[in-house]
């Protein structure tokens, strides 16, 4: 993160909450309903395997809708993230899901017993 990042307050809630919390989701809509196919699947896989996360949704303000973005370096929502650290989004979940890349990351993490 630079400098600049540092002066965002945007920036600045996405880093206390990946933070607070081992598993973030930056989504559009909830985890009970979500508002995106994508969001929807990445959901789906999490919820499958039982992990705890929070899901943050970015459609309530467009500051951090476009703020998540900058903040990774990445261009799409759905953004996960374990342990602060930025994991993909709906196709990179999904292919780790399959390929059971996933399910070692977040046991290695401490997420997933």
């Amino acid at each position: 993160m630079t400098d600049v990042a540092t002066a965002n307050p945007v920036h600045d809630f996405i880093g206390k909450t990946i933070a607070t919390h081992p598993v973030v989701l930056f989504m559009k809509g909830v985890p009970e309903q979500p508002r995106c196919g994508f969001s929807a699947l990445v959901v789906q896989v999490l919820d499958h395997m039982g992990v705890d996360f929070v899901g943050v949704d970015v459609l309530q303000d467009d500051g951090l809708r476009e703020g998540i973005k900058s903040f990774s370096d990445w261009p799409t929502i759905p953004q996960l993230y374990v342990k602060g650290e930025f994991v993909g989004g709906a196709d990179i979940v999904k292919e780790m899901f399959q390929s059971g890349e996933l399910k070692t990351h977040l046991t290695e993490q401490g997420v997933l017993a």
